[in-house]
């Protein structure tokens, strides 16, 4: 059985996205919300909501059970002085809760992810066999020798 952890991360949120897209509505705001404080100017990629999904369903599955906050801070950046010309150190700041807690919740009502009560979210069944299932996909067509031994 092939899992996430057998192929490049990459190439899993690439196929899981395009797969998302037929499964998840993505809503009216998303192209003008920026994706943390310490953006300037919202994502310029297309399927920017898909990829964010994908991947967010990723690190649950890794994770797991995991909050809001912790995927906050890991899609954080470094957020510059008072504007982009400034010389003072930057410091982190996190990612935009809105755009992860509303990600999570379609992956929810799509059924792939559940709430776990005073934890976080958690992988449901469904949302590991389609993991699994996209990830069997995507090592077939890699041609790579050295993932041969997994098929």
């Amino acid at each position: 059985m092939v899992t996430i952890y057998d192929v490049p991360a990459d190439a899993l949120i690439e196929e899981v996205a395009a797969r998302l897209e037929d499964r998840i509505e993505e809503p009216a705001w998303v192209e003008f919300a920026k994706s943390g404080a310490g953006k300037e100017l919202p994502p310029e990629q297309e399927d920017f909501w898909y990829v964010r999904s994908a991947s967010l369903l990723r690190k649950v599955a890794q994770n797991e059970p995991i909050g809001i906050e912790r995927l906050a801070t890991e899609y954080g950046s470094k957020k510059r002085g008072s504007n982009r010309y400034s010389v003072r150190p930057g410091e982190h700041e996190g990612g935009s809760r809105k755009l992860i807690r509303a990600s999570l919740q379609a992956l929810e009502d799509d059924g792939l992810v559940t709430t776990a009560a005073g934890e976080g979210r958690r992988l449901s069944d469904d949302g590991e066999a389609f993991l699994s299932e996209v990830a069997a996909d995507v090592l077939e067509d890699l041609d790579r020798p050295e993932l041969e031994r997994y098929a």
